[in-house]
């Protein structure tokens, strides 16, 4: 999401999700061809290139743009903050281009882009750098997508839904057990064939 000039995250990842669900609302309705011929903020080379949720999403951008460029007017934020929001929302663009072109899907997933001085604001624990792989899950909330390079080098992560969060951590759950057996179901230290039991005793009468 977008930082404010607090650092905040919180406020506007709640506004982009309750501008974007409104959106989907407003392209399942009945009204759903007008708004779609004539989405807020869409240049027409936006509406010739992609569906209804890429366009909302294009659209929530721009207007973040917009609030950018009035705050700076105003003087109520910092040029430094100024260039890394503008720079955020380049890379939020790029990406999500990027991943509707290529899935050739119109479905944007809740994007995150942060530098590596702003990691903290998603993770608990602070995760390095160096070891997020494209693809990769992080925290099992987050699948790491890439970098852009915008002015400043993003990280962009898109956020795993309750669902695919809720199976993550079942599968982490069960992996300690899973860990203790070998592929054919045996746990490790155990002959095949040799049973778990310990052999009775015999003793002489």
């Amino acid at each position: 999401m977008i930082a404010t000039e607090s650092g905040g995250y919180s406020m506007l990842r709640l506004r982009y999700l309750a501008n974007f669900v409104l959106a989907s609302t407003i392209f399942s309705a009945a009204g759903y061809a007008g708004f779609a011929q004539h989405p807020p903020g869409i240049s027409s080379a936006d509406k010739s290139d992609f569906g209804p949720v890429m366009r909302a999403y294009l659209g929530y951008l721009r207007n973040e743009q917009e609030v950018v460029d009035d705050r700076v007017s105003r003087r109520e934020i910092t040029a430094a903050y100024y260039r890394r929001n503008s720079n955020r929302i380049r890379a939020l663009r790029e990406m999500a281009v990027q991943l509707v072109r290529q899935s050739a899907n119109d479905y944007v997933p809740e994007l995150e882009a942060v530098t590596q001085d702003e990691l903290g604001t998603l993770f608990e624990t602070q995760p390095k750098p160096a070891s997020f792989r494209p693809n990769g899950i992080v925290a099992n909330k987050f699948k790491f997508l890439g970098l852009e390079h915008t002015g400043e080098v993003f990280y962009l992560f898109a956020r795993l839904d309750p669902y695919e969060q809720a199976a993550l951590m079942q599968k982490s759950a069960e992996s300690p057990a899973a860990a203790n057996r070998t592929e054919n179901g045996t746990p490790k230290g155990q002959r095949v064939g040799q049973t778990s039991a310990r052999p009775r005793r015999v003793i002489p009468r």
